[in-house]
């Protein structure tokens, strides 16, 4: 639903959960929009001018204004599109949406990745009890069917990395991060929020993403 005259596109890649969310957010709103996929390894001149201070996806350009960050340009998808609004218009329930979006980029993303694609035993017993204890925080924040209540919003986005590449990666490393004994609100949101049908089209393809992360962790495994 982009307006006549705009122009969006998104530099990203498949295998980002911050690239992620930003489509999971255009989506949601309906806006149409072009992806363009990035090589990382090769910078392309376009990713180097619309980000020339981080040089990473995602990077959001609307009608040429670069905006960079997955948190940041969620913000301005809110601002700008007003349909499906994810974040709330009071201002304390939208503080603390914005804190609990951060606690996951804080206190689970490095934990419980680390938990996998570590070869230090200790580094890893560490970096999984620090996820159990950020993921408990989430599922006692959990109140309704959604972070957001019965609809997807801000922090249910922020968390698509909990309810998508958890999963994956704890099958990778044999560990049980995210299971319905453990966290059993926290699981049954996720299964809610993959089933959705914007998100379900949203999702890239579980099986290459798991080939090439199993790839990544056998090398770092023969490494020892």
């Amino acid at each position: 639903m982009a307006a006549n005259g705009e122009e969006v596109k998104l530099l990203g890649v498949a295998a980002s959960t911050f690239v992620c969310r930003v489509q999971l957010g255009l989506n949601l709103k309906g806006v149409e929009y072009k992806f363009v996929e990035q090589d990382l390894e090769n910078k392309s001149e376009e990713l180097l001018k619309y980000n020339p201070i981080h040089k990473k996806v995602p990077v959001l350009v609307h009608n040429e204004r670069p905006i960079s960050e997955s948190l940041v340009i969620l913000e301005y998808i809110d601002d700008t599109w007003k349909v499906n609004p994810f974040l709330p218009s009071e201002p304390y329930q939208r503080a603390m949406a914005r804190f609990w979006a951060k606690f996951i980029d804080d206190k689970v993303l490095l934990a419980s990745w680390t938990s996998v694609f570590t070869n230090d035993e200790k580094e890893r017993e560490k970096n999984i009890r620090e996820s159990d204890e950020a993921l408990k925080f989430l599922e006692d924040e959990l109140k309704g069917k959604f972070f957001g209540g019965e609809e997807i919003a801000f922090v249910d986005i922020a968390a698509v990395y909990i309810a998508f590449w958890v999963p994956l990666i704890q099958d990778i490393g044999g560990l049980q991060l995210l299971t319905n004994e453990k966290f059993p609100k926290l699981y049954n949101w996720s299964q809610e929020f993959l089933n959705h049908p914007i998100v379900k089209e949203t999702m890239p393809p579980r099986d290459p993403l798991f080939a090439f992360f199993k790839a990544r962790y056998d090398n770092l495994i023969a490494s020892k």
